[in-house]
């Protein structure tokens, strides 16, 4: 897979910026039937305060989220940062939850891969180029 982590990047930063600048008007769906949510995290080390843009589902109340970066052999930096300090915000169009995230066990990672690759097919081909890493699916549940 070629090095595109800059394009990625851009890509990133105008879609938060839309998302922020617009309160959730703008950014929240992407394309048909993909929807976006923006996730804060603190930088693990820097302690930086980080908002990333993220697909998503729904799981009853929980919002289900994939660390694919990609595609990428390496975890996403959001996800190493969530490992560190789970209890976090969400913004979900323009309304905003407390969440807490947890890795998804087994049992859950079935039942979720099936709703995930319905949702979005470009997953099947992350979990082919991230291979051997496995692919975390995170929960962020309401608190």
């Amino acid at each position: 897979m070629p090095n595109i982590r800059w394009l990625i990047a851009a890509i990133t930063a105008v879609h938060r910026f839309a998302y922020l600048a617009s309160r959730g008007f703008v950014g929240r769906w992407i394309g048909w039937r993909k929807r976006a949510l923006l996730l804060w995290h603190r930088g693990r080390v820097s302690g930086v305060l980080h908002i990333a843009p993220l697909l998503y589902v729904e799981d009853g109340d929980d919002f289900v989220v994939v660390g694919s970066n990609g595609g990428d052999a390496r975890d996403p930096q959001w996800w190493k940062n969530l490992q560190r300090e789970p209890a976090t915000t969400v913004q979900v169009g323009r309304r905003r939850f407390a969440v807490s995230a947890r890795l998804a066990d087994d049992a859950e990672r079935q039942r979720l891969w099936s709703i995930l690759d319905a949702s979005y097919a470009t997953y099947a081909r992350y979990r082919e180029h991230a291979a051997p890493r496995s692919i975390p699916i995170v929960i962020l549940e309401r608190r």
